[in-house]
């Protein structure tokens, strides 16, 4: 695929209306998803970036749990791609991380008016205020943000499993000062877009700036969730460049030092200064 070609839906991706209103409004800034089996932590989520963006498209990746229903009852939903047919391979799960935004992204522009697009995952929290920056100064000179992204992690004092009743930003005290600069908000322009060759972040955008921090909750939500994402990344991943990485992180989810071997910090101005970017 290229930057002028159309991501298709497959039979098994209908489009579900969920708050049709949200259509009818131009937004400044819309939030996009895929997800898949997050229920755990997921109405938190919706609830969390719903205070920032006027609406959401979520792609459902044939959840097996009650993530649909959560995405199909909030206010802030405004259409669900929903998936019903999971592909377990490698190669397909390769492509899927761009195909799913793509389409996410073309449903987007087709369905509702909007300036910014925030793509976000469930397990992290941008801790700025998002709608004051697209609205402000700092925006005014670019056409994308790279997001600041630092790992939280459990700890001998701080492992306690994560519980839907919680807010999970601030979740964990702990984080690694590894520092992943990452694509999540970029300005409605059609030269942005997904082709095959990408994968979280689009292509497109000339003038990006660096600014926001984000907690990421991927490595620490519980032991449990650990061991399964290990598991996951072992099954569905090149076992070269994902496979034997978290093949050894098995059994090692309570933490002293980040996986890099770094000290750990609170989150605030000495992880910041300490940061290492990967």
């Amino acid at each position: 695929m290229t930057g002028g070609d159309r991501w298709r839906l497959r039979d098994c991706e209908p489009i579900i209306a969920a708050n049709a209103s949200l259509l009818e409004a131009h937004h400044l800034l819309v939030g996009v998803t895929r997800v898949r089996n997050e229920a755990l932590i997921l109405r938190d989520t919706l609830d969390y970036i719903g205070r920032q963006v006027g609406a959401i498209v979520a792609y459902d990746d044939a959840s097996t749990d009650h993530t649909l229903e959560i995405l199909r009852r909030h206010p802030k939903v405004a259409l669900i791609l929903a998936n019903r047919l999971w592909e377990e391979d490698i190669a397909a799960r390769r492509i899927a991380e761009a195909r799913h935004r793509g389409l996410l992204l073309q449903t987007a522009r087709e369905r509702l008016k909007f300036d910014w697009m925030f793509c976000f995952d469930a397990d992290e929290r941008v801790t700025g205020d998002l709608r004051s920056f697209a609205a402000g100064p700092q925006a005014a000179d670019c056409d994308g943000v790279r997001i600041r992204l630092f790992d939280a992690y459990m700890t001998p004092d701080d492992h306690a499993p994560y519980r839907s009743d919680l807010e999970l930003l601030d979740f964990r005290r702990l984080f690694g000062p590894e520092r992943r600069d990452i694509l999540m908000l970029w300005r409605n322009r059609p030269e942005v877009v997904f082709a095959q060759q990408h994968a979280r972040e689009p292509g497109g955008a000339v003038r990006v700036r660096t600014d926001l921090y984000c907690q990421h909750y991927g490595k620490s939500l519980s032991v449990e969730h650990w061991e399964e994402t290990c598991d996951y990344y072992m099954r569905h991943f090149p076992f070269d460049t994902y496979g034997s990485k978290w093949r050894d992180r098995k059994g090692r989810a309570i933490h002293t030092q980040s996986d890099f071997m770094r000290p750990l910090y609170e989150w605030g101005d000495a992880l910041f200064a300490n940061a290492v970017r990967i």
